[in-house]
């Protein structure tokens, strides 16, 4: 057995613009040199001068301190605005800053353990396709039809009306296809030249926005009556508290199915990473195992027990911090500055290389190991970003790591995990870090 759970091989060489392109197009991850993840800054050019920053005081600065001054790339505008438009997630400035406080409260803590029991369903939905899954089982598949399930009902409160499929299979193939780094954005160049790549996706998220458009409206002229309010009826009662300013149909659209793309993706790879890493150290799965059968009997977890499940949280803490779903995130320069004594200027490209900081020698004991029980103490809040931080912190961090433990604690107190000789899951990124090849593990029941 490895001593380490899967990685990847970081550059150990400068790329050039062609290999630079070439390799981010493959793995994103890729890109980031050995050095980084032991060193501070790393500066460099393709066509654009770039600095990739691993230091918490400087990335502090940039999340927190400067935020204005650092927006996010032009090359994530470009991959991310087709799909998801000028909503929260791309949004810049005083756009960003009134949508973040129209939403805020569909977020907040009370709402998030009120949808606890849709959690909870979508957890013994999946006990009940593994206990009749032949094994081995694609466990990433298996996350995927889990958070997909939980985020179709969170939004829309499981309405039939709303195409399910569809809107996952456009948001697999955008995923896969068009979010790809190209050579022109790799040399610098301008957003109106198109990108060929990302015209082919066109037509299916033409038709993903169709079906948005139609839940909303249907929504809009039959509201809901009785129950939880899901997020749909939270948007659209959503309004900036300083303003009174409420959403355009274009951008409620575009907040729903950002919310749809990064409320499963997500939480679906943070929890496929942790079955991998529970089968590759059977002593820390039966240990959790033990903690959940101990808390949860033969029942399903709820939203209530996460108190009492710290070793599951700290295993999803530990997935988060080897296999970041964000892995990788780049901001644009607005104006001259120094980060860590380098000279940075307007126009330059600043990086944060999520997984170098996570697996840095400066800043990890053994940072390439899995050891859940490093998060018994917390890190430097700067060190460990998996929901980034700063103004910018993803809204849906609380909702993510309510589902994570939720599921994460039902399928281990029923299900035994072994990994397969040979079938490690490579982790490659494209617009997150997915287990290339699928997390295939034999499952059988406790």
């Amino acid at each position: 057995m490895p001593s380490e759970p899967t990685k990847v091989a970081l550059a150990r060489q400068p790329l050039g613009i062609v290999g630079t392109a070439l390799t981010a197009r493959r793995n994103l991850l890729e890109l980031i040199p050995e050095i980084a993840t032991r060193q501070p800054i790393v500066s460099g050019k393709t066509g654009v001068r770039f600095h990739m920053v691993m230091d918490p005081a400087t990335l502090r600065h940039i999340l927190k301190d400067r935020v204005e001054d650092y927006p996010k790339s032009n090359v994530t505008k470009l991959i991310l605005e087709p799909a998801i438009g000028d909503s929260l997630f791309v949004a810049e400035g005083a756009q960003w800053r009134w949508q973040r406080r129209a939403v805020a409260p569909a977020f907040a803590l009370r709402h998030v353990q009120a949808l606890g029991p849709i959690m909870t369903a979508a957890a013994q939905a999946s006990s009940r396709r593994l206990a009749a899954a032949r094994s081995p089982v694609d466990l990433f598949e298996e996350t995927v039809a889990a958070t997909f399930e939980v985020i179709s009902d969170v939004t829309l409160s499981g309405d039939r009306a709303f195409d399910r499929d569809a809107v996952h299979y456009a948001i697999d193939g955008y995923i896969a296809q068009t979010a790809k780094v190209s050579l022109l954005d790799v040399m610098g160049l301008p957003g109106w030249i198109p990108r060929p790549g990302r015209m082919f996706s066109r037509p299916g998220l033409n038709r993903m926005k169709q079906i948005a458009d139609r839940a909303i409206d249907s929504r809009a002229a039959n509201p809901k009556a009785d129950g939880v309010p899901d997020l749909l009826d939270l948007l659209l009662d959503a309004a900036d508290p300083e303003t009174g300013r409420t959403m355009t149909r274009d951008e409620l659209r575009d907040n729903l199915l950002t919310f749809i793309v990064a409320g499963h993706e997500t939480t679906a790879l943070t929890l496929a990473w942790a079955l991998y890493l529970c089968a590759f150290d059977p002593n820390v799965q039966d240990a959790a195992a033990a903690e959940a059968g101990g808390v949860l009997g033969d029942q399903a977890a709820l939203a209530t027990d996460l108190p009492r499940l710290p070793l599951i949280q700290r295993i999803v803490n530990e997935a988060l911090r080897l296999y970041p779903p964000a892995a990788f995130l780049s901001r644009t320069a607005q104006v001259a500055d120094r980060l860590c004594g380098r000279d940075v200027l307007p126009g330059d490209t600043v990086m944060l290389p999520i997984y170098a900081l996570h697996r840095h020698h400066l800043l990890w004991d053994r940072p390439d190991t899995f050891d859940p029980d490093r998060f018994l103490t917390m890190p430097d809040r700067y060190a460990y970003l998996p929901f980034g931080a700063g103004p910018r912190i993803c809204i849906g961090a609380s909702f993510a790591l309510h589902e994570a433990v939720i599921i994460l604690a039902t399928l281990l107190a029923r299900f035994r995990f072994t990994a397969i000789p040979g079938r490690d899951p490579q982790p490659r990124m494209i617009l997150t870090l997915r287990p290339h090849g699928g997390v295939w593990l034999n499952v059988a029941p406790r």
